[in-house]
């Protein structure tokens, strides 16, 4: 298959997954209150807390073992990525026998302060269930790997099909036992059940795809186990500046302006990050293209796909930035009733981030697809911070007004530091990258008004 269809099954696919897990959360929402009623659904909510941050403890790992193995693939290099898997296996298993020992430290604290007690749901039950959600992320750490045998088969879109039936699978299971009237130890069973079946099929589909490991058996390998512990540690540093620059934003508007103040500064920001999630399809697209060709040593290729995406996702948040602009507070002001009067300079300020996030973000990929995330951890934890102390300052000196542009301040520092070194790792300067790119742009033009003539003659 060419480069380009698989990219446009890639981004097929990202569409389908999408459309999925905007359907998984919102379809069952209902079902939930009808059958269980709207306070003990809360309380679920509440108890599925334990293992969503149970799942953030695999981020890093996960993701510096599959990059790894892409990049040694795609160079040729068989046997090195046969050890990194094996290695990979290994790192992932001791931290999954590492997170359930400080799941079972957690639940059997809250069980001794009898926090389980004061909740609607039995206690009993609520430990049981949660135990069990909590045993279903420990099998999704492995997920990220086996997703890299599908990308250096040049398999991706593959892998999000599957990945989408499973969502499919869980919002199937899950309808079912709270139309059958069961409650929550049952619903934890039946996603536990599908993730079981899912990780079994998906894993031998994996090693069938790649075809590898009929040939190469992996080692174990010291240098492997250090470099992936490193680069692990280093993806950790994502989740820490994302949650330093949401937490702590809203924290500052929170002390300087007050509660309401908070409900006007969230839901805009929501908002006007909403057309962002079409933008964030563009790198699941892509991106398994762009790690290959570099692997593969085909800097022109990757330079071209990187150049593309870059293009590309602006276009497209320069149209949700005149949408958001024409219609945004319009939507605003139905969604929340009228009930909060935001100022027209602080939405013109949040939905223009949209501009400066496509830039950052779709080069921020460039760092995981030469798998070297430490320098994009430094730089997200050193414009979190300064954007949580200008949005502290401003908001003491024009209010909301200056809490959003505080907060838009992230995304202007991260412009200046994310795009420079992401030209550089792929070896053109930031002046070729508009350059090229418009004139790839002009190409592509070309190409498709040359196919729409043929096809009216």
């Amino acid at each position: 298959m060419s480069l380009k269809k698989r990219v446009l099954s890639n981004g097929l696919a990202s569409v389908f997954q999408k459309g999925v897990r905007v359907l998984e959360q919102l379809f069952l929402v209902p079902f939930f209150i009808s059958a269980w009623g709207a306070a003990y659904y809360g309380e679920w909510l509440t108890l599925t807390i334990i293992p969503s941050v149970i799942a953030f403890s695999n981020l890093g790992f996960g993701s510096a073992a599959a990059n790894s193995f892409v990049l040694s693939y795609a160079a040729g290099r068989k046997q090195e990525a046969a050890n990194i898997s094996k290695t990979g296996i290994y790192i992932i298993t001791i931290m999954v026998f590492v997170a359930m020992m400080i799941s079972s430290i957690a639940i059997f604290t809250l069980d001794h302060f009898h926090v389980f007690d004061k909740s609607l749901i039995d206690s009993q039950e609520a430990i049981l269930a949660v135990s069990i959600l909590i045993f279903a992320q420990l099998l999704n750490f492995y997920l990220q790997l086996i997703e890299a045998y599908y990308r250096a088969a040049e398999k991706a879109a593959l892998s999000i099909n599957m990945i989408t039936s499973k969502a499919a699978a869980n919002l199937g299971a899950g309808l079912l036992v709270l139309l059958l009237g069961y409650g929550i130890v049952e619903f934890a069973i039946s996603q536990l059940l599908v993730m079981l079946v899912f990780m079994t099929l998906y894993w031998i589909k994996g090693r069938q795809v790649i075809g590898l490991f009929k040939i190469h058996r992996g080692q174990k390998d010291s240098v492997i186990l250090k470099d992936i512990t490193t680069k692990g540690l280093s993806y950790l540093m994502l989740p820490l500046w994302q949650i330093i620059y949401f937490q702590g934003t809203t924290f500052v508007v929170r002390i300087v302006l007050g509660p309401e103040a908070v409900a006007i500064f969230n839901t805009v920001r929501t908002l006007s990050r909403s057309f962002n999630q079409v933008l964030y399809m563009v790198e699941p697209t892509v991106f398994p293209e762009l790690i290959n060709q570099i692997g593969k040593g085909d800097w022109k290729t990757a330079q071209k796909i990187f150049r593309l995406a870059i293009l590309g996702v602006f276009t497209l948040s320069a149209v949700g930035f005149v949408f958001l602009a024409v219609f945004g507070l319009w939507f605003y002001g139905i969604w929340t009733n009228n009930e909060l009067e935001v100022p027209k300079a602080m939405w013109y300020f949040f939905i223009s981030g949209m501009l400066l996030n496509a830039l950052w973000y779709t080069t921020e990929m460039v760092f995981r697809a030469v798998n070297e995330p430490k320098k994009m951890g430094f730089y997200g934890i050193i414009a979190a911070i300064t954007s949580v102390l200008t949005t502290y300052l401003l908001s003491l000196q024009i209010g909301l007004t200056g809490a959003a542009a505080g907060a838009i301040s992230l995304d202007l520092i991260l412009v200046f530091l994310v795009m420079p070194s992401g030209c550089k790792i792929m070896r053109m300067s930031f002046t070729e990258l508009f350059t090229n790119g418009i004139t790839d742009l002009k190409l592509i033009y070309s190409q498709v008004q040359y196919r729409l003539n043929g096809m009216k003659k």
